[in-house]
């Protein structure tokens, strides 16, 4: 008999990686929607416009890891009952929530210095996150429909908070476009969720009774072709558009067609929700972005036209 309690043997076999997992390092690649002002703005050749928009990223990652520690804190009791959840750090007794707190505190602190460097656009952007994140986690993840446009607006936050940083205008049609596809995103992993978890559902995340699967299947197809449509004014009718001259960034839309319509089929077909491991799993999807990116990144700058 070691007279360890469960929970301690489970926090002495963790260690450092279930630290690492906690912080979700993986869920940082959301907050490269706070670098594509920088790409789009035609400032990424720009050392000082690079260093703050590095800086912006940086901020942005601690403050959602901060988010998540938090999050994980207070749900732990319904992690517990998910299939997948419950082996999460805190919920499997790896980390103490007091030794998380912690470590949300230190993030945090981090992560505001870093956007204070940067200046007060920033700074701003990265006190309505996580206002906004407290507000959803008492609140909106409760109410149907609006649980997923809080989470589209963190989006759209991260994309103001790369315009802050490098100084620029944000574009309407790439803030539209960027909230439109984390709707979209979010209503699939719903949909995830609700296929997932059957009958059990509503326990882990009450919200699941108010929404179906037919429901949610309309809304993805209704935000497709939105998205599309908003994608293709972006690259004709934008600042970014109009500095590039012609039509070339137009041509962009078939990755981005790919790309939604790829993870449409991954989520219906192997019942893939998290858009963060989807991407980083699916060989498709991964050079989809890659390729809107070179492709994108060589028409702003020259290299392709």
């Amino acid at each position: 008999m070691t007279g360890l309690s469960a929970a301690e043997e489970s926090r002495s076999r963790g260690g450092v990686s279930a630290f690492v997992r906690l912080v979700r390092p993986q869920q940082w690649i959301k907050n490269f929607f706070v670098l594509a002002p920088l790409l789009f703005s035609g400032q990424a050749t720009d050392p000082g416009a690079q260093v703050k928009a590095w800086l912006a990223f940086a901020s942005f990652c601690l403050l959602a890891s901060t988010v998540y520690v938090m999050n994980d804190v207070i749900d732990r009791e319904a992690d517990r009952a998910h299939p997948t959840k419950r082996r999460r750090p805190i919920a499997s007794g790896a980390v103490a929530p007091a030794a998380a707190m912690a470590l949300a505190a230190a993030m945090l602190a981090m992560s505001v210095t870093f956007a204070f460097m940067v200046g007060a656009g920033l700074l701003a952007c990265a006190v309505a996150y996580l206002a906004l994140n407290v507000v959803y986690s008492i609140r909106l993840k409760h109410v149907v429909i609006l649980d997923v446009f809080a989470i589209a607006a963190f989006f759209v936050l991260r994309l103001l908070a790369g315009s802050a940083a490098v100084g620029v205008r944000p574009s309407v049609w790439l803030i539209l476009c960027g909230g439109l596809l984390a709707l979209y995103l979010g209503f699939a992993k719903r949909r995830h969720e609700l296929v997932l978890l059957g009958d059990d559902s509503s326990s882990h995340r009450s919200v699941l009774s108010q929404y179906s699967t037919t429901f949610l299947d309309q809304l993805s197809v209704v935000l497709l072709a939105v998205i599309i449509v908003s994608y293709i004014m972006y690259t004709l009718e934008s600042e970014t558009a109009k500095l590039v001259g012609g039509e070339l960034l137009s041509y962009s839309t078939v990755f981005v067609l790919y790309g939604v319509i790829r993870y449409l089929y991954l989520v219906n077909k192997r019942l893939d929700g998290n858009p963060t491991d989807t991407l980083l799993t699916d060989r498709g999807l991964l050079a989809a972005c890659v390729l809107w990116a070179l492709y994108c990144g060589g028409v702003v700058y020259g290299v392709i036209g």
